[in-house]
């Protein structure tokens, strides 16, 4: 026996938020009558969405893409460029837990577990992403601070940051840079407010989960121990 929304949303429907406004609108029904948030079913249960036949629960994939450079973050891309979805052989419909930008390699999750994709990516959770980056010139002193304590994007300024200096000359300088936001172009945007421009971008962490093993363009199935640390984030 299981709630309709965590029905759907093991069949792959969408989050158990998304089943949810499609049972309040009406789209769901249950043995041929209109579904009601929080009914439960079973697997003897017809289920219908939008007049089509919901079928069994669908496995459960949870993925780890070492992305490459030049590939967009989507499912399909109109202009023809690969998206990240050209190196992974899974027939079912996954979602992208957050982005990497075209030019931006590096760790990016991919599941059909809708509510996890839903968990890791909602802003209250403040789920920790670590980059490493190159930069053109020397970051000084203060401007590490200003970082950390944050800085105006767009006329909205950044929540804190750790911002770690790994190695730097008088040309370029190598940091570690951790945020919990996810806005768009957001560690080039930083730095870029400090007067530096971001040379070379790569996500190596989420949470303590850490991108290793993968060459670039490989990907892997996380093991138990991996789905339960992103689970209890």
């Amino acid at each position: 026996m299981l709630r309709l929304n965590k029905y759907l949303a093991d069949c792959g429907i969408g989050s158990r938020r998304e089943c949810d406004e499609l049972i309040s609108a009406g789209f769901v029904k249950v043995n041929g009558k209109t579904a009601a948030l929080g009914q439960i079913v079973d697997d003897n249960s017809h289920v219908t969405v939008r007049g089509k036949r919901v079928g069994d629960k669908q496995k459960l994939y949870y993925i780890m893409l070492n992305k490459p450079k030049g590939c967009v973050t989507t499912v399909k891309d109109d202009l023809g460029r690969k998206t990240v979805m050209d190196f992974v052989d899974v027939k079912a419909r996954l979602y992208h837990v957050g982005r990497l930008d075209y030019d931006t390699e590096g760790l990016l999750l991919l599941t059909n577990d809708g509510d996890l994709s839903n968990k890791l990516t909602h802003p209250r959770n403040e789920i920790n992403k670590t980059y490493v980056c190159r930069i053109s010139g020397a970051l000084k002193e203060n401007e590490r601070l200003q970082m950390e304590r944050g800085v105006l994007i767009d006329g909205v300024k950044t929540a804190r940051a750790k911002v770690r200096i790994v190695e730097q000359d008088q040309h370029h300088t190598r940091c570690e840079v951790t945020i919990h936001e996810g806005r768009n172009h957001q560690v080039k945007k930083m730095f870029e407010a400090v007067g530096k421009e971001v040379e070379f971008l790569k996500r190596i962490a989420v949470g303590d989960l850490r991108l290793g093993g993968l060459n670039r363009g490989e990907y892997r199935f996380l093991n138990d121990s991996e789905v339960e640390y992103l689970k209890n984030l």
